[in-house]
């Protein structure tokens, strides 16, 4: 064998831990800066807002936000990304509320499929319905990519107010030291790098 080759053979593998270094710490540092950006529960804000929007997909969420409505920090509901077949009264009923006076103050959205679609339908609603404050129920690992999402599509002048939904599988604080939590939230990181590469690509 000629000398030469062990010494490129290590000099590649040198290159490739280098590169393979940088990237890690790449991630790391976006992760770290992710992190930062999950809402925890002091951060929930009782600001009135126009309506209340629904993103469908986690425990907790509709109830949620029946119970803002209930509370009146919104004048109107609107769930996104509903399974078709499943009217007001249907998801009252999932959500253990009686109809009382609720029913004629939430409208479902059927078309979403996933956080963009969800942006979309809503933006499409909210022309409707004239309105220029959003409150935006969701999982507080998915907030800041729905963040995203809402802040490309809505125009400038919609008002936007994160609510954050804690659900069980995800630690409300110190997610970080529990595997499952931990998981969920890399999980979410790597959807929101997507949805930011697809951004910067429109």
């Amino acid at each position: 064998m000629n000398r030469r080759e062990p010494r490129r053979l290590w000099a590649t593998i040198r290159v490739w831990l280098l590169a393979l270094s940088v990237l890690f710490l790449g991630w790391a540092g976006g992760f770290y800066r992710f992190a930062g950006l999950i809402p925890e529960p002091d951060s929930v804000s009782d600001a009135n807002t126009e309506a209340i929007v629904v993103l469908t997909g986690g425990a907790g969420r509709v109830s949620a936000g029946l119970h803002l409505l209930e509370q009146g920090l919104g004048e109107k509901l609107f769930v996104s990304g509903v399974y078709r077949g499943v009217d007001v009264q249907a998801l009252l009923r999932l959500a253990q509320r009686a109809p009382g006076n609720l029913e004629c103050c939430i409208a479902l959205g059927y078309a979403a499929d996933s956080t963009r679609g969800n942006a979309e339908e809503t933006a499409d609603w909210i022309r409707r319905e004239g309105i220029k404050s959003v409150r935006i129920v969701t999982a507080s690992y998915h907030m800041p990519r729905s963040l995203l999402e809402f802040n490309r599509i809505l125009t400038a002048n919609i008002r936007i107010v994160p609510h954050p939904v804690f659900p069980s599988q995800f630690r409300a604080t110190d997610w970080w030291r529990w595997r499952g939590s931990a998981r969920l939230a890399i999980s979410e990181y790597h959807k929101y790098l997507v949805a930011r590469a697809e951004m910067l690509l429109m």
